[in-house]
């Protein structure tokens, strides 16, 4: 007589099915790059079948944007977040360049280039890359303006300190694939510089000893893309939930 037992298989919610989705698709992006992220991948990382990833996302090109959006999303969240309780927009501004290198953030870079490469033949993907570009505009101008208002930063035009910046790094981010063993250091420095620069601040200011005050200098792609699942999710469905929406159901709601 056979002693051996079945394992019970957990029933998911569709939330928490469709959020384990994306996770599997962001680190599979992260890792070996979008090109990877299929329907038939995400299945064998899950274990389940082909038909259950297709049930949540029958377009194999939406689940590609929706893995790199998580992954744009929370990079923008671990890097310039937008609660800034704990410290000044100078040690923010400080704290985002001490995470902008490194192997991790290699890794983030190397997904937008791919991103950008894929985006010339997916419109779908295009859409989300380029959302997420007025993001990260977005998220660093206002952390400028914010050091502008209490007199961290001086700049007449916080967007074009921010663009210049962004497309530094951009820049930078392009030779994530490359040896940067014998990089002179003032390019190695370069967006700082640009940074100072444009906000009027002394050479070495956001990387003395001290310039990121407190703040946690840690960041993970994978673990960050998976904490950004819900608030896209919540997004989407706040989204959802405006569109279909009648009339009177807007003007009950704005009464």
């Amino acid at each position: 007589m056979s002693s051996s037992v079945q394992r019970k298989r957990i029933r998911k919610s569709p939330e928490a099915r469709r959020a384990e989705i994306v996770a599997t698709a962001a680190r599979i992006a992260l890792t070996e790059g979008l090109e990877c992220v299929t329907l038939r991948r995400v299945a064998e990382e899950l274990a389940v079948r082909p038909g259950l990833i297709s049930h949540y996302f029958p377009s194999a090109e939406d689940l590609v944007a929706e893995a790199f959006s998580v992954a744009a999303l929370g990079e923008l969240d671990s890097l310039l977040p937008a609660e800034r309780a704990d410290g000044t927009p100078a040690q923010y501004l400080a704290r985002y360049f001490a995470l902008s290198s490194g192997e991790a953030y290699d890794d983030i870079s190397r997904l937008w280039i791919n991103a950008r490469h894929l985006s010339r033949y997916r419109p779908v993907l295009r859409d989300v890359v380029t959302r997420m570009e007025l993001a990260s505009d977005d998220r660093l101008e206002e952390l400028i303006r914010d050091g502008v208002a209490r007199g961290d930063f001086r700049t007449d035009d916080p967007r074009s300190a921010a663009i210049q910046v962004l497309v530094v790094l951009d820049g930078l981010g392009a030779h994530a694939n490359s040896d940067r063993t014998d990089r002179p250091a003032a390019v190695t420095r370069l967006a700082l510089s640009t940074a100072e620069r444009a906000l009027d601040l002394p050479h070495g200011t956001l990387d003395a000893p001290g310039a990121t005050g407190g703040l946690p200098l840690t960041f993970s792609p994978t673990e960050a893309a998976e904490a950004a699942v819900p608030r896209l999710a919540a997004a989407a469905a706040a989204a959802t939930a405006d569109a279909s929406a009648t009339p009177d159901d807007v003007a009950t709601a704005g009464a």
